[in-house]
């Protein structure tokens, strides 16, 4: 007999027309759209550490989920650093531990920060507040299983552009004494990556003019980038999918490593919904992203900053 309890923590066998229900019925409630769909995914398979300070502002906090399997396992696990979007205006780390138990679902240790936004700050400041996430990550990932020689950065919209130009344009992570080449890879889910000309007002004051060009991604390839996993749907209203195709084109002009893949008839709230639990049965995004970063740790080359040698030993 299946019991309720058991039926609530295999969301993904709930019938659509049910999880839609109780989907309306959360947001009545008064959870977000996206925070609601973390009452449907069991945080049993999970350990969360939440609101860990990588700076002093209230918005530099971060949350750290790992696998329970790391509890069974000697050897540690890759990072995902996940950076949400919400336009550079809004977003909360809460409301995307379904992100965070998707990716963590599949072996992987999850960083997920929150970042100072507008009104508060403009481009380009909240990119030091992502470089110091990224420090955080590479200095204490180890204690919680994570692998610091294998961290890859990811995001949705926004946050995706946050994380190629992390990947892509050293200027942020050099000024807490890293690299780009600390990045095993970047991962892009229907992100803005060559955006210009604005269309909106607000992204004016966002991106003021004299530091508009340096917004862009797609400004910064040169061929040596990290390998670069570019996921859109071709339904895509709100960041066209000619961000992707235009990046894409630019790093294999370059002679960089970039690998696309667009799906028909998914909108850009849609590529990020594939991944909740009770949305993500049958659906290919999850597994795409997992093969890509599984691939690509796989390699395990150990990272050495830019302004250090590598030692190399020969064995006998």
């Amino acid at each position: 007999m299946t019991t309720l309890t058991e039926t609530i923590l295999r969301p993904q066998q709930l019938p659509l027309n049910f999880i839609v229900y109780l989907f309306i019925s959360v947001i009545l409630a008064g959870c977000s759209p996206l925070g609601a769909l973390n009452a449907f995914v069991s945080d049993g398979n999970v350990v969360i550490t939440r609101d860990i300070k990588y700076g002093a502002h209230q918005r530099q906090q971060l949350d750290v989920v790992q696998p329970k399997v790391l509890e069974a396992l000697s050897h540690k696990r890759p990072v995902i650093i996940f950076f949400y979007g919400g336009a550079w205006e809004s977003g909360d780390k809460a409301d995307y531990f379904f992100m965070a138990e998707a990716l963590a679902s599949r072996g992987f240790l999850v960083v997920v920060p929150d970042y100072r936004l507008y009104p508060e700050v403009v481009f380009p400041a909240y990119m030091d507040d992502a470089a110091f996430a990224v420090k955080w990550t590479v200095d204490s990932v180890s204690q919680y299983g994570g692998d610091a020689n294998n961290i890859f950065v990811m995001g949705h919209s926004a946050g995706a552009q946050i994380a190629a130009l992390l990947a892509y344009d050293n200027t942020y992570l050099s000024r807490v004494g890293l690299s780009k080449a600390l990045f095993k890879g970047m991962v892009s889910l229907a992100g803005p990556m060559d955006f210009l000309p604005l269309t909106e007002p607000t992204l004016f004051k966002i991106f003021p003019e004299n530091v508009r060009a340096a917004s862009q991604p797609i400004n910064f390839i040169t061929g040596s980038e990290p390998p670069t996993l570019l996921l859109h749907g071709e339904a895509d209203m709100r960041v066209g999918l000619h961000n992707t195709r235009n990046l894409a084109e630019r790093i294999r002009a370059r002679g960089g490593d970039v690998e696309t893949t667009t799906y028909p008839d998914v909108s850009h709230a849609g590529i990020l919904l594939a991944f909740a639990a009770p949305l993500r049965n049958n659906k290919p995004q999850l597994e795409r992203v997992s093969a890509f970063i599984n691939q690509r740790a796989s390699l395990n080359k150990p990272y050495v900053p830019d302004n250090v040698q590598p030692t190399t030993k020969t064995l006998k």
